[in-house]
């Protein structure tokens, strides 16, 4: 299955509400409240969280409050340098990275300065520093496939800046969402914020419509009211992969050395849309031992992994043809044991019998931290999963 977020930013966006948005569906709130450590903010701000209806419908809003109010403009490289030193995974190091770079390349332009002697202002603050690497955080833990944009309102008329009275969307949103499709809707006042537009520029969403099922929707409300719910809607969908047209590459390899082929090279295939793959020993033509590398892909990820495969490995040829798979219908489940939370897949067999299969990747990385066997948190998983759900 290919896991899509799916954007529908019918009032706009902001770095507030996907933080809310995203943390309502990773299901952990208590996360949250960390981020001010793992960025070193410690004595800096906190970070508060309250109940909201918009409209009537229910969510829950996030604040950061600066305990002591300060007035930085800062550089990209000091938040580059800020993002680096933090305790954030690499992984969400990168996306926090990508935004605000993002931001930084618009702002630059629209001011017609260099890039590194741009000064954050409202972007650069703790608050807004926070979204972003919270959003970031959320991001990596999820572990989207792809992202889809159903709806993008901007709002109308103009903000007040220090620099004036600017037209909304404002410069360095408009030319952050340039490639984007977007309205500006019937409502005066600014909707998308030049934080929002960067984070959906970085998901890099498609647009035309796609088939989904819905798995889990979050609401994230933003500080304003207006006529329509001050709402951005994120929900976590999936496709069914054979569906769409998938295909298998495969080519032998005999003339690399094997740790070439290892994870770093394996994470790059997922990279350039790899959905699954395995690597088998052969003899080859010869009587010579190599490689016979398989994957699994959509169509249209083919060039990118070719590229990839002949830029990255002796490989001169591939082979492709298309294939058909079926899949046992899952779910998602969050389970709470005495080790934290951690999510699960749920799978049913033809005759019944349900398939339990915590994710790894969250088990292991708890166990490397706390130094516990990854086979005694994943029967804790399973058994409080039947305990649980016992007749």
């Amino acid at each position: 299955m290919t896991k899509i977020l799916k954007i529908e930013a019918f009032s706009g966006a902001s770095g507030d509400m996907f933080l809310s948005a995203l943390a309502q569906l990773s299901d952990n709130f208590d996360d949250l409240k960390t981020l001010p450590s793992k960025l070193n903010f410690d004595d800096h701000a906190e970070i508060i969280i309250s109940d909201v209806k918009k409209n009537g419908i229910a969510c829950k809003h996030i604040k950061v409050v600066e305990k002591a109010k300060q007035h930085h403009h800062r550089h990209l490289k000091d938040i580059i340098l800020m993002i680096k030193n933090s305790s954030l995974t690499e992984n969400a190091k990168k996306i926090a990275i990508d935004i605000f770079e993002i931001i930084g390349i618009a702002e630059a332009k629209v001011h017609n300065i260099p890039i590194e002697k741009i000064h954050f202002h409202e972007v650069g603050a703790v608050d807004s520093i926070i979204d972003i690497c919270g959003a970031a955080f959320f991001l990596d833990k999820l572990k989207i496939d792809k992202s889809y944009l159903t709806t993008l309102i901007t709002g109308k008329g103009f903000i007040n800046t220090e620099h004036g009275k600017l037209p909304i969307p404002a410069p360095a949103t408009k030319l952050i969402i340039e490639s984007i499709p977007y309205l500006n809707g019937d409502e005066e006042g600014e909707k998308l914020t030049p934080t929002g537009a960067a984070i959906i520029k970085y998901l890099n969403p498609c647009f035309e419509q796609i088939p989904t099922i819905d798995i889990k929707t979050a609401y994230g409300p933003g500080e304003k009211d207006f006529i329509t719910p001050n709402l951005l809607r994120l929900s976590i969908s999936e496709i069914n992969e054979e569906k769409e047209n998938l295909i298998n590459i495969e080519t032998n390899i005999d003339d690399i050395q094997n740790e070439y082929l290892g994870i770093e090279f394996q994470n790059k295939l997922f990279e350039n849309g790899a959905i699954d793959f395995y690597i088998s020993q052969v003899i080859m033509k010869k009587g010579r031992p190599g490689n016979l590398l398989s994957i699994i892909c959509k169509k249209n990820n083919l060039e990118n992994i070719a590229n990839f495969l002949f830029n990255s490995t002796s490989t001169i040829g591939l082979r492709y043809y298309p294939i058909e798979r079926i899949e046992l219908e899952r779910n998602v489940n969050v389970i709470d044991t005495e080790f934290g939370k951690f999510h699960v897949k749920i799978s049913k067999a033809p005759n019944g019998i349900e398939k339990v299969k915590p994710e790894s990747e969250e088990i292991l990385k708890y166990a490397l931290e706390n130094n516990i066997d990854p086979k005694i948190i994943s029967n804790k998983i399973i058994g409080n999963y039947e305990k649980d759900n016992r007749n």
